[in-house]
């Protein structure tokens, strides 16, 4: 089978040929959206280029909310559903997943060298697992191993309130906050996140800057308010993956993923993840039974697509 797999992100759409649950190699392109009237023309044109082969299945992640076979971007006005696609793609075998959902199916394909260790912990077989996704957004979801085959559920926890711990949260949270006064997770944990956090530590130092999420990272080493603002941003990541873990009990292991995941991966360690993370009280001993993995499988959200639809799901 011969499948059209997209990962349509906030800023970017990469799309794909695969055959059963295997990427093809060389058949991944990256499309700008902005450059895009929409996410169809996106797939007219990779068709194009791949010479309009015939596709059995169509499979597609969007980073925002999906229902009834209809999604939309949490940070880009597009339509997409899946008749639309399968039009385009010409197959009737269509499905839309949450990009969290299509990240969770590819847990089973992804080779051991896609995983980079942040917290070791027991990892259970079978128990279910928890995927974080931290880039242009925020968000989580559960995998579950069922006798009718694997279970990933929906969320926009990006979107949940942002935990505030003291008077210096509550000052960065006010500073986070939109104009309906709301700061949620995603305001600070993602890539334009960062960026604020940047601008409230320099705001407090009395020198306002803003710099994108990237350019802090690379001013960590001479730039005491970037190093401030990393501190800041790995420190709230260990308290809301806590909370996450929490809630799910994800003994089978919790996986960081996403550009801003990869990015943050090498300070995490020394810039005070794990006790942010374990310091749930009376319950700091069971922040030990949790294994942390960073994904630097940046196709992930494809491969997951084409294992979703060799699995028959």
């Amino acid at each position: 089978m011969t499948a059209l797999v997209a990962d349509i992100g906030g800023t970017n759409t990469r799309v794909a040929l695969a055959e059963g649950p295997e990427i093809v190699a060389g058949s991944v392109r990256r499309f700008l959206n902005a450059e895009h009237a929409g996410l169809y023309d996106v797939l007219r044109r990779f068709l194009a280029e791949m010479g309009h082969p015939q596709i059995d299945g169509a499979c597609a992640a969007v980073a925002g909310p999906v229902r009834h076979g209809a999604g939309s971007l949490t940070n880009f006005d597009w339509d997409i559903c899946e008749d639309r696609i399968g039009a385009v793609a010409g197959t009737t075998r269509v499905k839309l997943l949450n990009d969290l959902q299509a990240q969770g199916h590819a847990l089973d394909h992804l080779g051991p060298d896609a995983l980079t260790p942040v917290l070791d912990g027991p990892q259970e077989p079978g128990a279910p697992r928890l995927v974080i996704g931290i880039g242009t957004g925020f968000n989580s979801t559960t995998v579950y191993k069922t006798a009718g085959g694997t279970v990933v559920t929906a969320a926009e926890c990006g979107h949940m309130s942002l935990p505030v711990c003291d008077e210096r949260m509550l000052s960065l949270a006010r500073f986070a906050a939109g104009a309906d006064g709301f700061s949620d997770v995603e305001d600070i944990l993602s890539g334009r996140g960062l960026e604020t956090v940047y601008g409230w530590t320099t705001t407090a130092a009395g020198a306002p800057r803003t710099l994108p999420g990237r350019e802090v990272l690379s001013a960590i080493g001479h730039d005491p308010q970037a190093a401030e603002a990393l501190q800041v941003f790995v420190r709230m990541l260990g308290r809301v993956v806590g909370d996450l873990a929490l809630a799910h009990l994800p003994y089978g292991g919790i996986y960081l993923i996403g550009g801003m995941a990869r990015a943050v991966a090498p300070h995490l360690e020394t810039h005070g993840f794990a006790d942010s993370f374990r310091d749930k009280g009376r319950f700091s001993s069971l922040m030990e039974e949790f294994a942390i993995l960073t994904v630097f499988d940046d196709f992930a959200a494809l491969i997951g697509c084409a294992g979703y639809l060799e699995d028959g799901e």
